[in-house]
């Protein structure tokens, strides 16, 4: 019986990820580097001790990782003070729905605290949560299940009584470590079969999700799509 749903957040909730490849691409041109996007997506869902390894892995130790994560902080910052925090069809509806029928619900991201705090405060979503866990709060980033599991300790559930809802491969693969049934909601990439199969279903949007509880209830986290 799920008890509790954990959310990430960029990619999920927040349709941020374009708008942050966008300004990781235009920092990168303004030193002569190209961003594919194959690697933003590789980037997705880690830490950010792991995101500067991986930069650094790709463009050398004397690439600025820290003053361009600035950089393209404050660009997403003036997208979305110019044009408001973008949701993700259904999030609200969703929430919603959740808190009437006394889930709870808490959010587990590899986001710092300070930049989760500022978005959802901004999005205007800070009062459907119940908790949160952030990156910085973590040993281990995903793949690892630690933030899924303190995400369980926070709501005071088992993991088996949790459902997570991710659109990172990173992100499935943290939640199947952690014994958590977790729904794949993919943003910018598809997951992959071997990824894919660790999802109890796969879902076109969190719209889909929310009309997966309404038909359902609470064992809407069963095999199928």
């Amino acid at each position: 019986m799920i008890k509790a749903v954990i959310f990430d957040m960029d990619g999920l909730m927040i349709d941020s990820e374009r708008v942050t490849f966008e300004g990781y691409k235009a920092e990168c041109g303004k030193m002569g580097l190209v961003m594919e996007e194959e690697f933003y997506k590789e980037v997705l869902g880690h830490t950010l001790p792991e995101v500067f390894q991986m930069f650094w892995g790709k463009y050398g130790k004397s690439f600025p990782m820290e003053e361009v994560l600035k950089k393209v902080h404050n660009y997403m910052d003036d997208v979305f003070v110019r044009d408001g925090v973008p949701v993700k069809e259904g999030l609200r509806e969703l929430l919603q729905y959740l808190k009437a029928n006394n889930y709870k619900t808490v959010v587990a991201t590899s986001s710092g605290r300070s930049r989760v705090d500022r978005i959802l405060h901004m999005a205007g979503l800070t009062e459907y949560f119940d908790g949160s866990v952030c990156g910085d709060e973590v040993k281990n980033g995903k793949p690892d299940p630690e933030v899924f599991l303190k995400a369980c300790e926070k709501a005071g559930v088992k993991p088996q009584e949790a459902l997570v809802l991710e659109d990172s491969e990173a992100g499935i693969s943290a939640a199947y470590a952690a014994g958590i049934p977790v729904i794949c909601v993919p943003d910018m990439k598809y997951p992959e079969e071997q990824f894919a199969r660790k999802a109890v279903r796969i879902a076109a949007s969190l719209a889909v999700v929310l009309e997966m509880f309404e038909k359902e209830g609470n064992s809407c986290c069963g095999s199928g799509i």
